[in-house]
This record gives C-alpha cells, sequence and structure tokens, in this order.
C-alpha cells in the first residue's frame, strides 16, 4: 500500500510568509491546503503552482478568527486529502497604526483576540484528533521577536496580550502532545516587510537594513526554512521552543515613545 503524504495546512498562505512556507513544505514533499480570506485569485495561482510540483493542493477560503469557517476548512482538508498532519498558524490580524489601548474599538479588541488566540487555539483542537490518531504531528504558531519575554509594548496592547498568551499555550500544548508524537513550537520572525515576505535570502543577502543587528532585512526564506526544519520527521526532539527568527532585532526597543513600529 501506498503511504499517504503528510498534508499541511498553513493559514493565511495565500501571499507573504504563509506563500513561502506553502512553497517549501510543498518542495519537501507534502500536500498542501492553502488559505486565504479575500486573496482568492493568489491563492487559485499558488495552488496551481504547487499542484505542478507533483503534490495535491487545495485553495480554501476561511478567517481563523471565524469559528465555523475553521471547522468547515478542517472538514474539507480532511475529506479531500485524507487529513491533516502539519498546522502552521501563520494568520493573524496585525493593526501596523500604533494605537493606545483605549482607542481601540470593542469589535477591534475581539478580532485581534479571535485571530491571533482564540481561532490559533480552537483550529488545534480541531487539528489535534487526526494528528493523535497517526501519533505524529507538527504545529506551528507565530509570535513576535522576544515574545517569551512577556514585555509590555505600547501601542500594541491587544496584539501582543494575544501572542503572549499563546506562548504559554505553545508550551502547555508540547508538553501534553509529546507523548502522542506531536511537537508544538512557535516562530517569531523578525520585521519582514513588503516584498521580502516572498523572497529569498539570496535576493536580499546584499541589501541594507540599519535597523537589522545582522545588517540586512529579513526574507521570506529565512522563516520557511526553519519552519520545514521543525516539520521534518527527525525533528520530534524539538518542542514547546519560542525561536526569534529576527536577525537580532528587537521590534519593542524599550522605547514607548519610539517613532519605530
Amino acid at each position: 500500500m501506498t503511504q499517504r503524504r503528510k498534508t499541511a495546512l498553513i493559514t493565511g498562505s495565500a501571499k507573504g510568509l504563509g506563500k513561502m512556507t506553502a512553497l517549501r513544505l510543498a518542495d519537501s514533499g507534502c500536500d498542501v491546503v492553502i488559505n486565504y480570506v479575500h486573496s482568492e485569485t493568489e491563492a487559485r495561482e499558488l495552488c496551481q503552482h504547487i499542484q505542478a510540483k507533483g503534490v495535491n493542493c487545495l485553495a480554501l477560503q476561511g478567517d481563523v478568527a471565524r469559528a465555523d469557517d475553521m471547522r468547515k476548512l478542517v472538514e474539507t482538508a480532511a475529506e479531500q486529502l485524507g487529513g491533516i498532519d502539519i498546522l502552521i498558524n501563520n494568520a493573524g490580524p496585525f493593526v501596523r497604526e500604533r494605537k493606545l489601548f483605549l482607542e481601540y474599538s470593542e469589535e477591534d479588541i475581539d478580532y485581534l483576540m479571535h485571530g491571533n488566540l482564540l481561532g490559533v487555539m480552537r483550529l488545534d483542537h480541531l487539528a489535534l484528533p487526526m494528528m493523535r490518531r497517526q501519533q505524529w504531528g507538527r504545529i506551528i504558531h507565530f509570535g513576535f521577536g522576544h515574545a517569551a519575554e512577556a514585555r509590555g509594548w505600547p501601542h500594541r496592547a491587544v496584539y501582543a496580550a494575544a501572542k503572549v498568551g499563546l506562548v504559554s499555550f505553545t508550551k502547555t500544548l508540547a508538553v501534553e502532545e509529546a507523548p502522542h508524537g506531536i511537537t508544538v513550537n512557535m516562530i517569531c520572525p523578525g520585521d519582514i516587510r513588503g516584498a521580502n515576505k516572498e523572497k529569498s535570502i539570496a535576493e536580499v543577502e546584499h541589501l541594507t537594513d540599519i535597523e537589522s543587528p545582522r545588517g540586512r532585512p529579513g526574507a521570506g526564506e529565512d522563516i520557511a526554512r526553519v519552519i520545514e526544519f521543525l516539520c521534518a520527521e527527525r525533528s520530534d526532539f524539538i518542542t514547546g521552543n519560542v525561536m526569534d527568527v529576527s536577525g537580532g532585532l528587537d521590534p519593542i526597543r524599550n522605547i514607548a515613545g519610539s517613532p519605530v513600529q
């Protein structure tokens, strides 16, 4: 009997870091589920590109902040590809405008918390039974630089609170699921912006970024290659970790009034 390929579900993967991760996992031989909210055209183009690599791919719409969307997403992936082996929780709303907590509306707070914490927990909850049945699974959460230190982040109160809560959840889930062959880790990307999210390291390594201690801007490949490693068959002894992939950049900078970020 031919063994089923591993299936990877990557939320928010029509563009950016999610797209680079989807391509990397497809190259490693995984079937892929692309998830998008509004970027249907990009998602379907990416799906065709991935299928040309010789693996299966689905492009499914759904907002991680909406429980019904995620339930339908997981059910469809399971029906058409046999299950979910790898779950990459890449999607998460972020408001780049700098605002004090009191300036957020109740709707803003609810959406940021659901998109960055509660929705991730729900999606993990849906995927875990499938992983347990096969005694194998990989879950990746996304945070921000130095999230594990739980420092205050002025003007990012809700987003930071959700991600710091996700740090604790990552570590707890890693311990609970380790006996079942399931690893749970968090990746904390640096400030990778715009087109660089879909670039290789070779495309940015000769550029200068004066804010980065490394001296160059980050690229999507920086993140995708770490995720590929964590999802590998022999990476089962690496779990419960929060990994900064940031070139040494501190996004908070310890200065509440800093004009950067």
